[in-house]
């Protein structure tokens, strides 16, 4: 028995020294290490004893990591934050500290940031967090999440960026390199497939390589890659069987070595399952356990004692602790004069970029006979209708939760900007009659209802008469964080608490109706698209929010958002739902709708919308001319420079995203009809025209070859198209890739 141990002891050091020695030389190749940095990094090892070592990969509170204060090593902190910075927890429970200057910047929400498809928007949010971060004293801010929107009834919908691959990549990076250019280390999550909340503690995931490396992990691979990510957070779930903290395929194989991520690979909070097959597997830092006792977690005693009696070498520790350390230098915490530079909290400069980001999120998704703009010299009463026209929707969503120094209401700032002008008359329209409680139902059924989700009758009634008695009606509707949450997936996409027979009533009672959706997340509009002639798609949109749009309903401001995500008929029709493969049985979710996820789904398999993916309009117009080309052939290397002149055409300033999708010919395997390769977000004067050039890279016409393990670019003939949507499409270039 002695021998057999020792031999599977030995295996098992055999194993460990592999891993380290093949990620070494993948991250020598991907990454350029200052030689001086790592020789600090080793001085700095060689000084500590194993304890002191485990005490820097496991938290000893909340949020913290513990440092080694004899050798000017401090702890190690971190936030909540993809939305701002979390108000500060106790150390040892979940409990606010109660402080009283830890309000923050409240931004848009990850959708929010998607429908602006502003690249120097994700940028300057970066930096307003980062700000906000240093001025907290934080190292570490847990975001942002790049998971793929795979079902309109994930539970995080709201917190993620888009159901596209190559758009939530292109915003990910310039928001993790604003980050991080202020010395606060970015934390992408959730790695990987964490598309559901039902049962995602011990989910199985299971999907092809195609769909792993063609949807769901482009974004996590630009993170570290181009935008040099720091710190990566383990999922939740398993995948293929394995968590994900313990993933030797996505973490060894793919994170530290197809990518040569040399950062910090943590536990989301309680994501840890195993103190040696993680430690092989590449985690680097446990958090979360619910162990009371710290030396108990993992990471801990046991990891001590692991090395101890010859289970892992102590040189995997090492790994580990040069990790930690190599992000606190380039972070500068080892440096107490810059560590926490570049802080700032609640400035002017910040709630105006959270105004801005909200402002360029809006989405104008229907205007039949132009009723809007608002002509405010025009009209002289207004109905405010709907609950979410009074609701604050800061304090909501669970870690994405923010203690928000202001948050302007619509109806606030309706009345603050049209009060003097015009009659205001609210009415509540709808009644709240949800709560959520987390971990309730397994994750299954965000917004439990109280009643039934029964009509309210007098509320309608009210809402019709101020409508009635007004020139024009606003009903401001749609969800709210017991829908939008961490911790729970919603059961349908129903608008709740009546406000469809709200919306129908409403409308009948006075023609001139708007509806503005508060929603991080599809919902069904089949109704509303028919019944009311002017829809704007808001989010939660910030600390600014009611201020946006009012300025967009009166034309003070230009909306230019597209949708991140498409919008369709029914639940039925998307085809994860299709497929019965949400949220999966018996603790299993196989991804059958493979890599036709989202508009690659409804365009392949020629479903009509309600509105796609891509769609938005404008106060004013916008043509396309011109659509070119420079070459007819290219090889697999070089890029594809698209060229084509936009003009607007109408009498106001606007803005246009133009997309660009490439389609194949004649693939040998199943593509998608259409994919997103491009965009550009182009702001114009009345009649100005600018003429537009947008790369594409041939590699990036690449598939998965499951037969190769590697993305190949077919030979043959592409489409190029040149959008305004994905159903939206302007003009086509053949070219061929030899």
């Amino acid at each position: 028995m002695n021998f057999i141990k020792k031999q599977v002891n030995l295996y098992t050091l055999a194993l460990a020294a592999a891993m380290l020695c093949s990620v070494s030389v993948t991250a020598q190749r991907k990454n350029t290490k200052d030689p001086k940095v790592e020789a600090r990094i080793q001085k700095l090892i060689s000084k500590m004893t194993l304890k002191e070592k485990a005490g820097m990969l496991h938290g000893n509170s909340k949020f913290f990591v513990s440092g080694v204060q004899r050798l000017g090593i401090p702890e190690w902190s971190m936030s909540d934050g993809p939305h701002g910075v979390r108000a500060e927890i106790n150390r040892h429970d979940w409990n606010y500290a109660g402080w009283t200057n830890d309000s923050a910047t409240y931004l848009p929400s990850g959708t929010a940031l998607a429908a602006t498809w502003n690249r120097n928007i994700a940028y300057k949010r970066g930096e307003v967090l980062g700000e906000e971060a240093r001025f907290r004293k934080k190292d570490v801010l847990l975001g942002p999440g790049v998971n793929i929107i795979r079902s309109p009834l994930g539970g995080r919908n709201f917190e993620y960026f888009s159901e596209d691959p190559f758009l939530t990549a292109r915003l990910a990076v310039p928001y993790i390199q604003g980050l991080q250019s202020r010395d606060v280390a970015a934390s992408v999550k959730h790695y990987a497939l964490n598309n559901q909340e039902t049962e995602r503690g011990s989910i199985d995931v299971n999907a092809s390589d195609r769909a792993l490396h063609e949807i769901y992990l482009p974004a996590f691979k630009a993170s570290v890659e181009e935008g040099g990510a720091l710190t990566v957070m383990a999922a939740y779930n398993k995948f293929r069987g394995v968590w994900c903290a313990e993933n030797k395929l996505l973490v060894r194989d793919i994170l530290k070595g197809e990518m040569g991520f040399d950062g910090v690979y943590l536990t989301d909070w309680g994501a840890t399952h195993s103190t040696i097959e993680s430690a092989i597997a590449g985690l680097d830092v446990e958090m979360g356990t619910d162990a009371k006792d710290y030396n108990k977690w993992y990471f801990a005693d046991p990891l001590i004692e692991a090395v101890q009696k010859g289970k892992i070498p102590e040189s995997l520790v090492d790994e580990k602790v040069a990790n930690v350390l190599r992000v606190m230098i380039r972070t500068n915490v080892l440096d107490p004069k810059k560590r926490f530079s570049n802080a700032s909290m609640n400035t002017k400069e910040h709630q105006q970029e959270a105004y801005r980001e909200a402002v360029e999120s809006v989405v104008l998704l229907k205007n039949q006979n132009n009723l809007l703009p608002l002509d405010v010299n025009k009209y002289k009463s207004i109905a405010v209708i709907g609950d979410n026209a009074t609701r604050k929707h800061s304090s909501g969503g669970l870690s994405s939760e923010i203690k928000a120094l202001y948050e302007i209401t619509p109806l606030q700032a309706i009345k603050n900007k049209l009060g003097s002008k015009m009659q205001i008359n609210f009415a509540q329209g709808y009644e709240k009659s949800s709560f959520f409680v987390e971990g309730a139902n397994n994750g299954q059924g965000a917004g439990n209802l109280t009643d039934g989700n029964k009509v309210k009758q007098h509320l309608i009634d009210e809402a019709v008469l101020a409508a009635k008695k007004s020139d024009v009606a606003i009903i401001f509707c749609g969800l709210n964080h017991d829908y939008d949450t961490e911790s729970a997936d919603k059961i349908n996409m129903q608008l709740p608490y009546g406000q469809a027979e709200l919306i129908k009533e409403v409308t009948k009672a006075n023609p001139n109706t708007i509806v503005v959706v508060i929603a991080g997340s599809p919902v069904d509009l089949v109704s509303a698209s028919i019944a009311v002639p002017s829809i704007l798609w808001g989010w939660y949109n910030g600390m600014e929010a009611g201020n946006a749009f009012a300025d967009i309903i009166t034309g003070v401001e230009n909306p230019s958002g597209k949708m991140p995500f498409t919008l369709p008929y029914s639940l039925d029709q998307h085809g994860v739902h299709a497929y019965g493969n949400f949220p999966g049985s018996n603790g299993k979710v196989n991804y059958q709708e493979d890599i036709l996820v989202g508009y690659r789904w409804f365009d392949t398999k020629n479903q009509p919308v309600v509105y796609p993916f891509g769609h938005g309009i404008s106060y004013t117009s916008f043509a396309y001319s011109g659509i070119s080309a420079d070459k007819k052939i290219y090889s697999s290397t070089q890029k594809v420079k698209v060229r084509f002149t936009l003009q607007n055409n109408g009498q106001r300033k606007g803005a246009e995203v133009a997309q660009v999708y490439i389609s194949k010919e004649n693939s040998k395997v199943l593509r998608a009809k259409k994919e997103l390769k491009g965009f550009d977000k182009v702001f114009l004067n009345p009649g100005e025209s600018k003429q537009v050039e947008i790369e594409l890279p041939v590699s990036d016409f690449a598939f998965y070859d499951e037969t190769k393990s590697s993305f190949t670019v077919e030979p043959g003939q592409y489409s190029i198209q040149v959008a305004s949507s994905a159903a939206d499409i302007r003009g086509t270039v053949a070219i061929e890739v030899k």
